[in-house]
C-alpha cells in the first residue's frame, strides 16, 4: 500500500489503466493479473477496468496485508465483497421503494 495519504476522485463511471488501478489501490500489476485470472476482477477492455472497482480491492488489499492472505484466498475475499456490496445496493433500492 502507499506509504504517503493520497486522495482519488473518481466517477465509478470511469475507467482505468492496470498502472492507474494499481496506484489506485496499492496492488501491483501482476496482483491484478492474477485476480483477473481467478475471476474476481473482469476488465471491461483490454486491461482497461472500471473505476467501480477502487473501493473494493482497497479494502481487499488490506485484509490481504493485514491477514497474510494468499492470491487464491485474496480473490475469493474479493468476490465475496463484491457480492455484499451489490446486495446492499439492491436492499438500499427495495426499501426506498417500500417507503
Amino acid at each position: 500500500m502507499a506509504t504517503e495519504s493520497q486522495t482519488l476522485w473518481l466517477h465509478a463511471g470511469e475507467t482505468l489503466t492496470i498502472e492507474e488501478l494499481s496506484t489506485a489501490t496499492g496492488l501491483t500489476v501482476t496482483q491484478i493479473g492474477e485476480l483477473v485470472e481467478y475471476g474476481a476482477l473482469s476488465p471491461v477492455g483490454d486491461a482497461i477496468f472500471s473505476a467501480a472497482c477502487v473501493g473494493c480491492m482497497r479494502r481487499a488489499a488490506r485484509l490481504r496485508e493485514d491477514l497474510e492472505l494468499d492470491m487464491p484466498v485474496f480473490a475469493l475475499v474479493m468476490s465475496f465483497l463484491d457480492r455484499i456490496e451489490t446486495l446492499e445496493l439492491e436492499l438500499r433500492k427495495l426499501s426506498a421503494q417500500v417507503r
